[in-house]
């Protein structure tokens, strides 16, 4: 049974019923709120009935999304989500920080965050019969999309600039996609299938478009409260573990201001729910060549000026942020803060990751490089328990992991010419 009783626009606030609208609000092009039948789901659930369900997958959490079961439970679409947790004792150390923790995004099935809002996208496209869905992407949104898609069967087109890793345009190929490289940025790819969409009657997946990519996305807040109370309840004298102080911090990679707002999206759910009593502290972090959210939110602003993006982590580079407002509002609500780094950082980061066996894309690693940023500027202290979140893997961009290490070298196979390197 569907949790959802409309939609809110996060601009004039206007409520749509569920049929009224697809994408965005119609007055002023808002970006959309899925709403939770909260009273409904007070009366039907406690948090002991949702963390008890046997689904190690994003879909344990079906009660508080705006989509019925879906189908393919043996598929990859039924695998996205649940993603593991991993310490990082030696880095903390490092750091001076007492407890450092990272999320590893790039274990779900087609190596990235995205595959979160990809598989309830396609289970909502399957629910409306929808022939073909659609989608602009640097590569990581589209090889998810492309991926859940061929698990059940869906039509997929994905609109790339030409300059995507081609890691990721394989991706797309090889899961069956119509792929189309675009001459052209990120934004043109974007304008562009918006346009097709409008034209052939596709169903349009596109980040900060449509409102149910929020909805897959906040499954990972719901992952780190559910993992944040089965593994720290002793800390803390009170119930719940975010009731206590210093709050748990989670630093975000922030490109087009869709992740960091639908894991803002899932703390607010829950807290609605009366399930948590606070918000942790959400941090973003862009690259400084992409840093137009950033920007606004330094300039005390919600207008979102766009910038001319340049920067290694392809993910996260974009012009016009078309989630800046919610991505401006998640850390402001939260007690957070953005930051920028280089890209000299971001490549510093991946090295650093890679030491722990975590490999992690420039996009997933700029998070990281901004908590390095954060504990000298003194945004965090060294008793702040911190979360980053990797977005993605770093075979989706070989390119830039080689820009981290240095060449391996090319010997004769001899065993005097191991020596001489020993």
């Amino acid at each position: 049974m569907k949790s959802f009783s409309g939609y809110k626009c996060s601009l004039c606030g206007t409520e749509y019923l569920q049929g009224q609208v697809t994408y965005t609000c119609p007055k002023d092009g808002g970006n959309l709120n899925v709403v939770l039948d909260i009273d409904a789901l007070k009366k039907k659930f406690q948090p002991e009935d949702i963390t008890s369900r046997a689904e190690p997958s994003l879909w344990k959490y079906l009660p508080l999304l705006p989509v019925d079961e879906p189908e393919g439970d043996s598929t990859p679409l039924h695998a996205a989500g649940w993603t593991p947790v991993f310490a990082l004792p030696r880095l903390a150390e490092k750091l001076n920080l007492k407890h450092l923790w990272l999320k590893d995004e790039s274990r779900n099935p087609t190596a990235s965050f995205k595959d979160r809002a990809s598989a309830v996208v396609v289970t909502h496209a399957r629910e409306m019969k929808a022939d073909v869905v659609v989608t602009a992407s640097t590569g990581n949104a589209g090889a998810a999309l492309a991926g859940m898609a061929a698990a059940v069967g869906q039509k997929a087109v994905i609109f790339a600039p030409k300059s995507a890793p081609q890691a990721k345009v394989a991706q797309l190929l090889i899961f069956g996609a119509r792929v189309i490289l675009v001459d052209g940025t990120y934004d043109d790819a974007f304008d562009l299938s918006i346009k097709a969409a409008n034209e052939f009657g596709w169903y349009c997946r596109n980040t900060g478009y449509n409102p149910f990519t929020l909805e897959g996305k906040k499954t990972a807040a719901f992952e780190i409260w559910e993992w944040w109370m089965n593994a720290h309840r002793d800390w803390h004298s009170k119930d719940s573990p975010l009731d206590d102080h210093p709050a748990l911090s989670i630093f975000v990679s922030v490109g087009d201001g869709n992740i960091i707002s639908g894991i803002h999206k899932g703390f607010k759910d829950l807290l609605a729910l009366g399930w948590i009593p606070n918000m942790p502290r959400i941090i973003g972090v862009q690259a400084e060549g992409s840093a137009a959210i950033s920007n606004a939110f330094h300039a005390n602003t919600e207008t979102i000026t766009p910038v001319s993006a340049k920067t290694i982590a392809d993910s996260i580079s974009v012009n016009l942020p078309r989630d800046g407002v919610r991505a401006v509002r998640a850390v402001k609500e939260t007690d957070g803060t953005y930051l920028t780094v280089s890209d000299e950082e971001i490549i510093q980061a991946i090295a650093e990751l890679g030491k722990l066996g975590i490999f992690a894309e420039p996009a997933g690693a700029a998070a990281y490089a901004g908590l390095v940023k954060a504990t000298s500027s003194g945004v965090v202290g060294s008793d702040d328990p911190i979360l980053v979140l990797n977005t993605g893997s770093g075979l989706k961009d070989i390119r830039a992991a080689m820009q981290a290490v240095v060449a391996a070298p090319i010997i004769e196979p001899t065993l005097e010419a191991v020596k001489s390197l020993i």
